[in-house]
């Protein structure tokens, strides 16, 4: 039987590989809305150039009923709701929000599991994200309730930090970036902070066993490896998977702050999250950092044209 996909979001990071990784499936019938910025071109997948906010989202729409509807890009609780009054609720059979491990509450309670604290408020300290992760915790609250309401199954998704193909963010890219201008890596001589990723082919392979799968009904779920990552370990990581060594230079926490070096990931605070309870639901093998990470450098080589 052919399965009706809709897919908000898809153009970006993650919505892309999961959109290349089901349009290998022929029984899949794909349809994506984004605003057309970034143009997918994939054969088997139907693309709409709409707005989420457009009030006619709704005329845009085929009018099919949907297996399943993949948001990648709601943020706030109206995001929520302007989808929900898109989709007609019988034409909804399970509704998957990707949200984000940043909706957690700060806690020395370690590795943070689902029911860990919330952010209650927006984290000033974050600058510029200080909104992000309350917002979607209150977007989540939007889908429990709508959905429950509306009869309609759903599955929250909180990815911990996602790297790898078409990622726009710069994490990985950073490092890389120095290396292929030959400049000196800064670290911080504070080798505590330790970090959980998930790489982006493994966020698309969860999504996909997801789809109505009902042992995920109703329930969140968060998204990362075993493996204990910090600064140091990642650049060891680089450095076996290229072969080759780096000029490095640490510095005091302090010191890189005040010279605005932009670090991607905190210099001083854990992140780190418990990924156990999908990989047992599922059955799902989260796959090694350093097999993941290869494959992230190529894509980078392959996007930059390097013969490094």
């Amino acid at each position: 039987m052919r399965r009706n996909i809709l897919i908000i979001g898809g153009s970006y990071f993650a919505g892309r590989v999961f959109v290349e990784m089901l349009a290998k499936d022929m029984d899949n019938r794909i349809t994506v809305v984004n605003r057309g910025n970034r143009p997918i071109g994939q054969q088997g997948v139907a693309e709409i150039v709409c707005d989420r906010h457009d009030y006619r989202l709704k005329e845009a729409l085929p009018q099919l009923k949907w297996q399943a509807v993949i948001d990648f890009c709601a943020y706030t609780p109206l995001d929520v709701v302007q989808l929900m009054m898109a989709v007609p609720n019988e034409a909804m059979e399970h509704y998957i929000f990707i949200s984000t491990a940043s909706v957690y509450a700060d806690t020395m309670n370690l590795p943070v599991k689902e029911d860990a604290p919330k952010v209650t408020a927006p984290q000033k300290e974050l600058g510029v994200a200080a909104d992000y992760g309350y917002n979607k915790w209150q977007a989540e609250q939007k889908v429990a309730e709508y959905c429950a309401k509306s009869r309609i199954p759903f599955t929250i998704l909180r990815p911990a930090i996602i790297y790898g193909k078409y990622n726009y963010a710069p994490r990985e890219s950073y490092f890389f970036d120095l290396i292929a201008k030959g400049k000196t890596i800064i670290l911080p001589k504070n080798e505590l902070a330790l970090y959980q990723f998930v790489s982006v082919w493994d966020v698309a392979k969860i999504i996909g066993q997801c789809l109505g799968n009902e042992s995920v009904y109703h329930q969140a779920f968060n998204l990362a490896a075993e493996e204990l990552i910090s600064y140091r370990r990642f650049i060891e990581v680089l450095q076996e998977i290229m072969n080759r060594t780096f000029s490095i230079d640490t510095l005091e926490c302090k010191k890189i702050n005040e010279q605005n070096i932009p670090l991607p990931f905190p210099l001083e605070q854990h992140l780190i999250y418990s990924g156990d309870l999908i990989r047992r639901i599922l059955g799902f093998d989260y796959a090694p950092f350093i097999e993941e990470m290869k494959r992230t450098w190529e894509c980078y080589k392959q996007k930059e044209g390097l013969s490094l």
